[in-house]
């Protein structure tokens, strides 16, 4: 499932495409949402937000789509207004004059008035998104120092939406290897100083892989890896999916290990430095 920075990503794009544009037409494939195709034709579309791992479209007059894509729905894009060549199944279809925008396999979709959205079950769960442009690094950080948390094992917390929206499995191994912690541990274990670096690491990565279109690695390291000819694959990350190959930092071999039903990735050197 996509995480926050390419939930942000789309957001941007829909933007890009939709934004301040009258829409000339609109498809829904749901029943319940039908009657807005004429509602919403020829109005415009103000903004579009991530909310965690859900999007907010905002409609003139109001009106609010929420879509989540879940595991399997995805936005695509079109500058002719020809349908993309693809077998899954169509949900929404919104077209202006120059651009089209169609979601396709999303389960989730409901169109909600803007005063409500606050109120709506997933959103109002939701911990701080580091993305929003509204989050401070302090916010993000008072999570890691909450005794809301304390006694939550890292790996699961940093899973869980309602304490930092928007992290999923990568970006969870990634961010406690550059915080270098051991992933083992429960948050109250960790000292003043490995928590500052989490939210640190937390903040950093995120906006990072947001900026560069999902790679957390160091920039000099990526540069590096890239002019001895390596792909994306070995240079996008510090240790997700790196098992059995070598730390960028350190040269010892990265090793994974089944939490929760899904998999970490983590150095031994640079994060179990107290075994």
């Amino acid at each position: 499932m996509p995480e926050g920075p390419e939930i942000w990503r789309t957001a941007d794009l829909l933007t890009e495409y939709l934004q301040d544009n009258t829409i000339t037409d609109l498809y829904f494939a749901f029943d319940e949402l039908k009657d807005y195709e004429s509602k919403l034709k020829g109005k415009n579309i103000k903004n579009v937000e991530a909310r965690g791992k859900a999007i907010l479209t905002f409609f003139e007059g109001d009106i609010v789509m929420y879509s989540h894509n879940q595991l399997y729905g995805k936005w695509m894009f079109s500058d002719n207004g020809q349908q993309p060549d693809t077998n899954r199944s169509l949900r929404v279809a919104i077209h202006n004059e120059e651009k089209s925008a169609y979601l396709y396999s999303a389960s989730e979709i409901e169109m909600l008035d803007k005063q409500d959205i606050s109120a709506h079950p997933y959103i109002k769960k939701l911990g701080p998104d580091v993305l929003h442009p509204d989050t401070t690094y302090d916010e993000i950080l008072a999570q890691f120092t909450s005794d809301e948390f304390k006694n939550r094992k890292l790996t699961t917390l940093l899973l869980d939406q309602g304490f930092v929206s928007g992290i999923g499995n990568y970006l969870r191994s990634e961010i406690m290897f550059y915080a270098k912690v051991n992933p083992h541990k429960k948050l109250r274990e960790y000292s003043k100083e490995k928590k500052e670096a989490l939210a640190e690491a937390t903040v950093k990565l995120t906006v990072r892989s947001y900026e560069t279109g999902g790679i957390t690695n160091d920039p000099s390291i990526v540069e590096a890896l890239k002019r001895e000819g390596a792909s994306r694959s070995e240079f996008r990350h510090f240790v997700y999916k790196r098992t059995d190959d070598r730390c960028h930092k350190c040269g010892r071999v990265i090793e994974e290990e089944k939490t929760g039903g899904r998999k970490i990735y983590f150095c031994p050197n640079c994060q179990l430095e107290e075994f």
